[in-house]
């Protein structure tokens, strides 16, 4: 257990949890160590889609997405990226996070 952060990505548009993985144009991605969050950057994932924003978020060394929809392709590409997944977010991406 030498890693003691995680980083997290989010679905972004105007502050929200965006509803469409597979069409999310940005990722608000956050760095968090010991419970709190040590960084907050924007990822723009620009015209990407479905399985290459798993490769774009792995790339990242992303270890959890957090999204609000996703299907079962996405999931599945999430996963042989070793990427965990909570799905069915909304509202507010720091409150997500949280």
């Amino acid at each position: 257990d030498l890693r003691l952060f995680m980083k997290i990505a989010v679905t972004t548009e105007n502050g929200t949890v965006f509803q469409h993985f597979g069409k999310t144009k940005a990722f608000t991605l956050y760095t968090a160590q010991d419970g709190a969050i040590t960084e907050k950057t924007l990822l723009d994932a620009g015209e990407a889609g479905h399985s290459a924003l798993a490769t774009l978020l792995a790339e990242n060394s992303v270890d959890v997405l957090i999204c609000g929809g996703i299907g079962a392709g996405a999931k599945e590409a999430l996963k042989s990226c070793g990427i965990q997944l909570v799905a069915g977010a909304s509202g507010d991406v720091d409150a997500a996070v949280k």
